[in-house]
């Protein structure tokens, strides 16, 4: 057999390698990360992650890929760094396709270097995808550039682990101590003494200014600054353990101007944001950008109905648009399916030309408008309520009413409408059920604590909620789940949450995203 033939026989024979992308996660928000970071994460069949590595980017997986956690602190390994590179080779060697998620830059004590070595010695293809580090982002976020033109054109960036004894250590602190204007220590919390200790001893003045900063660009955060003569005890009488860094130099003094991220409304507020699976969270956005962690979790979904014999009433309903008098659109998901099942039915909205549209909400109104209709009815109350009685003026006797929506909607505005004397037509468009699949992220966020609020923006979230929760038969959980604060859209969705049993209950004033997030500033 010819050479050539033999190779490409045993090439073709040979395992397919996966790929592994050695992924820097940034210092801790999630939105720090780079957009090819976030790339690799979304295509590949295995995400590797640590604590340092923000699990709100797990979101971004595809569904069915596999999550393998390998934490360590500093006193305990899931597993140890050996085991990494290995599990990196055997995932690769396997034919996925792997993003090892590291906190902050890889390249920056991340040993990437170790788990790149082996991967090449296995000669399974890899990237290294540089991310922001937590020695420039962590000072930043605790309002400290770590160079001034007024203080410092120079840093260094040592790690603490380098920092536990004197010997054997790379290290000329004779040098270092004096060398730069701002030094920089990842991972030296525990070696804090130590540091001080041989700073002073190398030529840095008592009075340095220091700061340390725990859990940096996260609700967490938590910043002390003194003197190299007072950190130490300062450190102490916090309790301030890892991970923090330590920064040495006069740009510290620069915090007391420019700290900014602490002074955002909702900082250091944990919120969790329940949403149906496919909806987009401007809440979240809104908690973002007032410095607060939105935990995004999708407790329902939204089904449309599958019963032959309802959907055989629905496309009745829709067939008869050319008959209707009145149209009530009581959310924006409404109109969502509405649309929908009239594009799968072939049918023309111009038929709906003679009935006027009435909006439950500035959301719904909004959802009609982007299609192209005004709705001629919008409340400033987004409730059935409010919207039977806007119209009632307007209602005659004899009128026909349709009503397309949720199959779990309450019965307010149809039995309102039919003592008016008006003909009702309903019809299931969709019905919410609990997103079983997210059942073990909620537990581990309700069991993790350190949650501020959980938002619900209808009744059907809140059951949802609650349903998934008493599915783990954790009756310890469900406790832990109702002492969470519940801050509510509208006082239909209060009055469910307080009947569940939550034992603090807020509204927002409006039926808005908006008023919601406003109302959490008052937890």
């Amino acid at each position: 057999m010819e050479p050539d033939k033999e190779n490409r026989l045993k090439n073709a024979s040979a395992p397919l390698k996966g790929k592994v992308y050695l992924v820097g996660a940034g210092p801790g928000d999630p939105k720090l990360i780079t957009v090819r970071g976030l790339e690799a994460i979304a295509k590949a069949d295995a995400v590797v992650y640590d604590r340092l590595a923000n699990p709100a980017l797990l979101k971004h997986m595809k569904p069915g890929a596999e999550r393998v956690y390998v934490g360590k602190r500093p006193d305990r390994h899931t597993l140890h760094q050996e085991a990494i590179n290995q599990l990196l080779v055997d995932l690769a060697l396997s034919g996925k396709t792997v993003a090892r998620l590291k906190g902050g830059d890889p390249s920056v004590f991340g040993r990437v270097g170790e788990e790149a070595e082996l991967l090449a010695e296995h000669d399974v293809a890899f990237e290294i995808i540089p991310g922001i580090t937590s020695a420039i982002a962590v000072p930043a976020y605790a309002g400290i550039p770590v160079t001034h033109r007024d203080f410092t054109s120079s840093l260094a960036v040592v790690t603490g682990h380098e920092c536990k004894k004197l010997t054997d250590t790379n290290i000329d602190w004779s040098k270092l101590s004096t060398a730069t204007g701002t030094l920089i220590f990842l991972m030296g919390v525990k070696s804090l003494g130590m540091i001080r200790d041989t700073l002073l001893a190398n030529g840095k003045p008592e009075d340095t200014p220091v700061a340390v900063i725990r859990w940096g660009t996260r609700p967490e955060q938590r910043t002390l600054t003194g003197t190299l003569a007072t950190i130490v005890g300062q450190v102490e009488e916090a309790g301030l353990e890892s991970p923090a860094i330590i920064l040495v130099g006069e740009v510290v003094t620069l915090r007391d101007k420019l700290a900014w991220y602490e002074k955002k409304p909702l900082f250091g507020k944990r919120i969790l944001v329940t949403r149906t699976r496919t909806q987009a969270s401007g809440l979240a956005d809104r908690i973002d950008e007032w410095g607060g962690e939105a935990l995004e979790l999708p407790v329902m979904r939204l089904e449309a109905p599958t019963d032959p014999a309802v959907l055989a009433e629905l496309d009745a309903a829709c067939s008869r648009l050319a008959e209707y008098d009145w149209v009530f659109f009581t959310s924006a998901n409404a109109v969502d399916f509405f649309f929908e099942r009239l594009a799968r039915l072939g049918l023309d909205i111009r038929a709906m030309a003679r009935a006027r549209v009435a909006a439950v909400g500035s959301k719904t109104a909004e959802a009609l408008r982007e299609r192209g209709i005004v709705a001629d009815l919008t409340p400033d109350k987004f409730q059935a309520e409010t919207l039977l009685a806007a119209a009632a003026p307007e209602l005659k006797a004899g009128q026909k009413a349709f009503l397309p929506r949720s199959g779990l909607a309450r019965r307010v505005l149809p039995d309102g409408l039919r003592q008016l004397g008006l003909e009702v037509i309903e019809a299931d468009l969709y019905v919410p059920v609990p997103a079983s699949e997210s059942g073990e992220d909620l537990r581990r966020t309700i069991a993790d604590g350190g949650l501020t609020a959980v938002t619900f923006t209808s009744s059907s979230t809140v059951n949802s909620f609650l349903q998934l929760v008493r599915a783990t038969e954790d009756e310890a959980l469900l406790a832990l789940a109702l002492a969470v604060p519940a801050v509510c859209i509208g006082p239909i969705t209060e009055q469910t949450a307080r009947e569940a049993g939550f034992r603090t209950v807020l509204t927002s004033k409006e039926a808005t995203v908006e008023s919601l997030a406003d109302a959490l500033q008052n937890l």
